[in-house]
């Protein structure tokens, strides 16, 4: 027996000090709580997915007071946003009430309990609104709704305030709980951020309409304006140019500056008819062959003038005389010459620009150097947007409305071409412009058709 104790004392396991049976039911209400709290957690975060994909402000508050009213079991919640300007709570929304019925509800933020939780920062439950004189009831007069407890957090975004929301008379009158407190304050900060960034989408929609509208004014305004000064300039220009052939002297000088003034004015009426045409989408190619030689020398020639009187020298650098493009002939044409007319006008006198064509891959580039002014590295990028000028408005020594560029840009790229800027300050520029060699490429849809 003494040698087959200690086999039988393997064999045979030792009871606990105490039965599994009396650690079975605290060991199974803790693992349904943990449960019960994962599933809340989870359900946090598939309504966080929610906010974050929702960018419009009356549907977002919407989900959040459903999502509050569940996380907490409640009966409703309302939302009030605190209004930077005024330093007031503003209800924004509330369960079983329009948004538009709360406009206006203010909440002062002293002797509140929406007011005290912004201030503190922090959570606040209470359990009988009518023994809390903070109790604000405005928004329960309108809706009707009876408020009998309430559990309000504060709505931040890193420490930024933004709001409060509450959960309100939670179901069967229960106390609300430290787990209510810690779901609804995790969820609160949540809501926030998707309550700022559907604000900021927002604020950036009506920013954009806002531009739009301006500039469809600025559109109506340049179509009025231009079709108005064309009448009386055609008068300017004719009496002029007839007055001119009888004048002498004094008087003949004298006529040649109004002719010149008016001239600069048809151009810049010119701009701007080009630029209304562009914006209408009235702007429609006929396409045509002919060389590069042709475009550069009708360009130069019609450009000698405002050179010679700067006493600037032009230079054509063309290594193949019969190098062909196919085009639009006026728009090519008008595209060039704002670059010359531009090279000439920054480029100071005794100055020299050089004109070049050539064949690059199946493109034909066009070239318009200047030994100028140059433009800031930094300005560049914008020299190409309407009404854009390096120089500052109010010490204007140039001249025009800085339509020149745009407008060129927009000739080359109905061709499907494009145009690009080098430039050194102090050391001049260079303005190229490529075009398809085949013809101009078929437009995308919704832009300016192409008539062959």
């Amino acid at each position: 027996m003494d040698r087959d104790s200690p086999q039988r004392s393997r064999r045979t396991p030792r009871k606990p000090d105490s039965a599994p049976s009396s650690a079975t039911g605290p060991l199974r209400d803790t693992i349904a709580t943990l449960q019960q709290q994962a599933a809340q957690l989870q359900r946090v975060l598939d309504i966080s997915r929610v906010l974050t994909s929702t960018l419009d402000i009356d549907k977002l508050l919407e989900v959040i007071l459903e999502a509050s009213a569940e996380l907490t079991d409640t009966e409703a919640a309302s939302i009030m946003l605190l209004d930077e300007r005024s330093g007031d709570l503003i209800f924004a929304a509330s369960t079983g009430s329009r948004r538009e019925d709360l406009a206006g509800i203010r909440v002062p933020i002293d002797n509140s309990i929406a007011g005290t939780i912004l201030k503190q920062r922090a959570p606040l439950v209470v359990g009988d609104v009518t023994k809390d004189p903070r109790h604000f009831g405005a928004a329960a007069q309108k809706s009707g709704f009876v408020t009998r407890s309430i559990l309000g957090v504060p709505m931040t975004i890193k420490d930024k305030p933004v709001g409060v929301l509450e959960a309100l008379n939670k179901k069967g009158d229960a106390a609300f709980g430290a787990e209510d407190i810690q779901v609804l304050t995790t969820f609160a900060n949540q809501a926030a951020v998707a309550i700022e960034n559907a604000r900021l989408v927002a604020a950036l929609r009506k920013a954009y309409q806002r531009l739009d509208e301006l500039d469809r004014r600025k559109s109506d305004f340049i179509a009025i304006a231009s079709h108005e000064l064309r009448t009386p300039l055609h008068l300017i220009l004719g009496y002029a140019s007839m007055l001119q052939e009888d004048a002498s002297g004094a008087a003949k000088a004298q006529l040649d500056g109004v002719l010149k003034g008016a001239q600069q004015l048809r151009a810049l009426i010119e701009d701007m008819i080009n630029l209304q045409h562009i914006d209408a989408g009235s702007a429609v190619l006929d396409a045509s062959r002919f060389t590069a030689a042709e475009l550069i020398e009708s360009v130069v020639e019609a450009c000698k003038d405002m050179a010679e009187a700067k006493d600037q020298t032009i230079h054509v650098d063309l290594p193949d005389p019969a190098l062909a493009m196919v085009a639009d002939w006026e728009k090519t044409q008008l595209a060039l010459n704002n670059l010359v007319t531009n090279a000439i006008k920054f480029t100071p006198p005794q100055g020299r620009l050089e004109i070049s064509g050539k064949l690059v891959g199946d493109e034909v580039q066009v070239c318009v150097a200047d030994n100028g002014i140059g433009i800031p590295a930094r300005e560049i990028e914008r020299i190409f947007e309407r009404f854009y000028q390096v120089e500052p408005h109010i010490a204007r020594k140039y001249g025009g409305l800085g339509l020149g560029l745009a407008i060129s840009k927009s000739m080359v790229e109905l061709h499907g071409g494009r145009i690009w800027c080098e430039s050194a300050e102090g050391r001049g520029s260079r303005f190229t412009f490529a075009l398809p060699a085949g013809g101009p490429k078929q437009p995308k849809r919704g832009t300016t058709p192409l008539r062959m």
